[in-house]
């Protein structure tokens, strides 16, 4: 059949047996979105190396043959019979339509004689996104067309052939929680309850191991029964093959992805509320407005990519959401969010959200691929040529953020600490860097928080306190928030509350959320420094130095400067420190107070923290400095 690539070709076209396939999809197909300028060229070189193959006799173009020509693509005209994968889909629809009306052992002879056209790993070594696709989906039909069959085993009392065959399956595939349940079932059957039992200790230290969780409902109550002795003869009756989407039905998987959405009618909307005020990012909102105006014209080239990074508590999420629900209406498809937990203690695994995304997109939890290309694939191809936008919020680096980012038509919107620079260079994604508010837009958000109008609303006290908050939107929720739940409460004697250094971030919290809290937003950044940088960033708190640079910071830890350069940039892209050009960095005010603190508990838990003779010079140094 020729080289990788022409066999490729085959098997999309085979796919898509009877109907017309357009360069583009095939392009898509074989390259993906790495495609080289001479793709075109590669498609008309396979398909007629595939001509000189399936069809040796064909003279030019002429309207008989096997690979047609037709207007926009080529189609591939073969019998039912000479494909099998066709032949298989088509086999395991029939079965389960038997199943449905009541027929079980036809159901189960046609299982069998579907399940006998396999010949080891569909598409072996045939490259390109649409294979691999592919690959997946047909896998997944294959097991739980074999779980299926596996189950008319049982309930026919064949247990002992029903052990073997499961136990083969589950080295195959020891994720799938299904096959775990009909061993069990199948050795209680056979009267081995202890190993039954084993058999459920397994599964349960594998799904620990391998992915940190306990098994299923399912799994945990045939367990409950084993042990109960109350598995009765309804449980070994055949059961009927479980409703899943159109995926695992449909007889291509271009059709199948659009039958996904179709048969469930979702249209997703999963956009958390928005900030009922929302001030000082007029520039941010217009800069996005004119990008998708410019981006949508061109659709399906590249999926347009807006990277909010900025300091703990400068209002990335709120900008995301304000930007998401106002342009909502562009993505008629739907919107889908995801938490990616960056500032956690455990960032969720892309493995884990793109399973949340699938299903949001119409899988049942037993149809979703269990490696993590193979979801990734999947979720690409359920949203190609959708237009909807996927909201990621709070992320921590490309490893996690890449297999989340749809081809074409989406659009995605990342939020995280960090700036991610490798969405602009690999992605071309549009960076937006937050800085907190001017005193302007600080000022009139506490004031309309406030109520706008009433007195108070206005006055230095109200500048002041937006000052003391570091003009952080955070900080300023939080204190309009403490404001209106007194009634009687002074701005002035607040402010004066905030002057001292020790209280000031006690009162920036809101009890019983740590998500509305300066402190545990800063101490989110903090615990993911390594230890020298930590080290840093306690030491810089001490010696006073107004404007920090990498020669006094490599005095301090009498390291490279580097080292030390390269430390600082790390404290800043995390927003821990500020850059203000030139190689030199500067704390802002409450920063400084938490590294303060950090350095106070680290001499409480009798760390070494006192400071170096180098940093005391610095620290001689920067008194000078700074007067």
């Amino acid at each position: 059949m020729g080289p990788p690539k022409q066999r490729a070709l085959l098997a999309l076209l085979s796919t898509h047996r009877g109907t017309v396939v357009g360069p583009a999809q095939i392009i898509d197909g074989l390259w993906g979105p790495m495609a080289p300028n001479t793709a075109l060229n590669g498609v008309h070189t396979y398909v007629a190396g595939l001509r000189r193959v399936l069809d040796p006799t064909r003279r030019g173009r002429d309207s008989g043959g096997v690979l047609l020509s037709a207007a926009g693509g080529y189609e591939l005209r073969l019998p039912l019979e000479s494909v099998d994968a066709t032949q298989f889909v088509q086999q395991v629809a029939e079965a389960r339509r038997l199943t449905a009306e009541g027929r079980s052992d036809a159901a189960f002879a046609t299982l069998g004689e579907a399940l006998g056209l396999w010949r080891g790993e569909a598409l072996a070594g045939v490259p390109g996104p649409f294979a691999a696709m592919e690959r997946s989906r047909l896998r997944e039909m294959c097991f739980s067309a074999a779980e299926d069959w596996i189950a008319g085993m049982i309930a026919a009392g064949r247990n002992e052939e029903a052990i073997v065959v499961t136990s083969e399956a589950i080295t195959q595939e020891p994720l799938r929680e299904k096959l775990r349940c009909l061993l069990m079932l199948a050795l209680y059957r056979c009267g081995r309850q202890a190993h039954a039992l084993q058999a459920y200790g397994e599964a349960r230290s594998h799904l620990r191991d391998e992915l940190g969780i306990e098994p299923g409902s399912e799994l945990q109550e045939l367990h409950a029964r084993i042990l109960a002795g109350t598995v009765d003869d309804s449980a070994s009756r055949r059961p009927a093959p479980p409703s899943g989407p159109a995926l695992l039905q449909a007889p291509s998987s271009a059709e199948s992805e659009r039958a996904v959405l179709t048969q469930t009618g979702l249209n997703p909307r999963q956009l958390p509320s928005r900030a009922h005020m929302f001030i000082g990012r007029d520039a941010e909102l217009e800069q996005v407005r004119a990008l998708l105006s410019q981006a949508y014209p061109v659709r399906g080239r590249a999926t347009p990519i807006f990277a909010i990074d900025g300091p703990p508590g400068v209002g990335k999420s709120a900008l995301a959401l304000e930007l998401a629900h106002e342009s909502s209406a562009r993505f008629p498809d739907g919107q889908l969010y995801a938490d990616l937990g960056g500032t956690g203690d455990r960032p969720h695994h892309p493995f884990h959200i793109l399973g949340r995304l699938l299903e949001s997109l119409g899988l049942s939890r037993a149809a979703l691929p269990v490696d993590l290309d193979s979801r990734a694939m999947l979720y690409r191809s359920l949203l190609h040529e959708k237009q909807m936008l996927i909201l990621l919020d709070d992320a921590v680096d490309m490893e996690q953020i890449r297999p989340l980012v749809p081809q074409g038509s989406a659009c995605v919107i990342v939020t995280s600490r960090r700036p991610q620079r490798g969405l602009v260079a690999r992605y071309g994604a549009h960076r937006i860097g937050l800085r907190p508010l001017d005193p302007g837009p600080a000022t009139e958000l506490l004031s309309k928080l406030l109520g706008g109008e009433g007195e108070r609303s206005k006055g230095a006290a109200v500048h002041r306190l937006v000052e003391l908050c570091g003009y952080l939107p955070l900080g300023i929720r939080i204190t309009a928030a403490a404001l209106l739940e007194d009634p009687y409460a002074s701005l002035e004697r607040l402010a004066a509350l905030y002057e001292d250094p020790v209280a000031r971030l006690d009162l920036l919290a809101v009890a019983g959320d740590d998500g509305m809290s300066v402190r545990a937003s800063l101490t989110a950044s903090y615990r993911s420094l390594p230890t020298e940088t930590a080290h840093l960033f306690r030491l810089l708190s001490r010696v006073g130095l107004e404007v920090i640079g990498v020669p006094e910071s490599s005095q301090l830890l009498g390291v490279h400067r580097s080292e030390v350069a390269a430390q600082l940039e790390l404290l800043a892209d995390l927003g821990l420190l500020e850059r203000i050009g030139g190689g030199t960095y500067r704390f802002d005010d409450l920063t400084r107070i938490f590294a303060s603190e950090c350095a106070e508990e680290e001499w409480a838990l009798g760390q070494p923290s006192a400071l170096p003779r180098s940093a005391k010079a610095v620290q001689g140094d920067g008194e000078l400095r700074t007067g």
